[in-house]
């Protein structure tokens, strides 16, 4: 008997087959700014836990590093022709990301902000720090630190970052209406690299010998600034408070190098973004703005009940 061959029948059957090898579950994408911090891992872990609760896959992938924003415009226009079900974008820069924002807005693909801001409200929901009152509770913290005069400087992150430059400016906003006997002196931006962060630290530490105070507004800057008064050996003079937290941050506490350090809930801006989209792909509509807590990590309490449950999440249950 002759055998008939039908091209198209074929091709919808090996559409049906590719069909059956998924899980049927809504996929939702999680572009985070990088992945190597420990902030970052932490978000994977609680976008993870939510995505077992709401039975929904989470598909994680981010640029290499902070600054990289046309990787990460790449990487959802690769989410949203794989027709992804929704997106949950920590934007590298507040207008840079617009563009592909609204793309997948009108493919019908919800989209929540996490972290940092979008200069656009075409968006589902904006789940993050408030991060203009954690630079004010920084800068309030550090003037306790010098009894409310001296001169201090700040190692900023990234220009154009929405989530730092709002930190930065709710820092120096207070400085200024709080504290007029201090001075800020200097500051300068290590673009999210620890090194720099070290050589600008060194640099500033150089040409201010009389600081009294120094802030650094994210983990990478954090990294470098504990790292320059280690190596002058001035930690003793200049009170650092810094931002975000690591493991191997805890000794420069502990030591005295940080003296504070302002610290997030990465784990539930993770779970909280996600439940936002999974609440959405329901027909249900999350609240427009959700605000996540803010915690001040001392010496005196990191080993706190409350502090160690923020500070070491069990990355294992959800990461492989």
């Amino acid at each position: 008997m002759k055998k008939i061959f039908n091209l198209p029948l074929a091709v919808a059957l090996c559409l049906l087959l590719a069909g059956c090898g998924r899980s049927g579950k809504k996929r939702i994408g999680v572009v985070p700014k990088a992945i190597s911090h420990t902030f970052w891992q932490t978000v994977h872990a609680g976008a993870v836990a939510a995505g077992r609760e709401a039975g929904v896959e989470i598909e994680w992938k981010g640029p290499p590093a902070e600054t990289d924003f046309s990787r990460q415009i790449e990487i959802v226009d690769a989410m949203i022709n794989s027709r992804i079900d929704g997106i949950v974008l920590a934007p590298t820069e507040a207008t840079s990301m617009i563009g592909v924002v609204d793309r997948a807005q009108r493919d019908g693909i919800p989209v929540t902000i996490f972290d940092s801001g979008l200069a656009s409200d075409n968006y589902l929901s904006f789940v993050a720090t408030n991060n203009y009152e954690a630079g004010a509770l920084a800068a309030r913290t550090l003037a306790e630190l010098i009894a409310g005069k001296g001169r201090i400087a700040i190692v900023k992150m990234v220009p154009g970052a929405s989530s730092t430059m709002q930190r930065e400016e709710g820092f120096e906003d207070t400085i200024a209406e709080e504290f007029p006997n201090i001075e800020i002196v200097d500051f300068k931006y290590c673009r999210s690299d620890p090194a720099q962060a070290l050589a600008v630290t060194e640099n500033m530490l150089t040409a201010h010998p009389d600081l009294n105070g120094l802030f650094a507004s994210g983990e990478p800057a954090t990294i470098g600034a504990a790292k320059g008064l280690r190596s002058r050996n001035r930690h003793d003079r200049v009170r650092l408070v810094a931002f975000d937290f690591t493991a191997a941050l805890e000794a420069d506490i502990r030591d005295g190098v940080i003296r504070a350090t302002i610290v997030q809930e990465p784990f539930q801006i993770g779970y909280r973004a996600v439940m936002t989209v999974a609440a959405a792909l329901n027909g249900e509509t999350p609240d427009k703005r959700i605000d996540t807590d803010i915690r001040v990590v001392t010496a005196a309490n990191i080993d706190s009940l409350e502090i160690a449950a923020l500070l070491r999440p069990n990355l294992a249950e959800y990461l492989d």
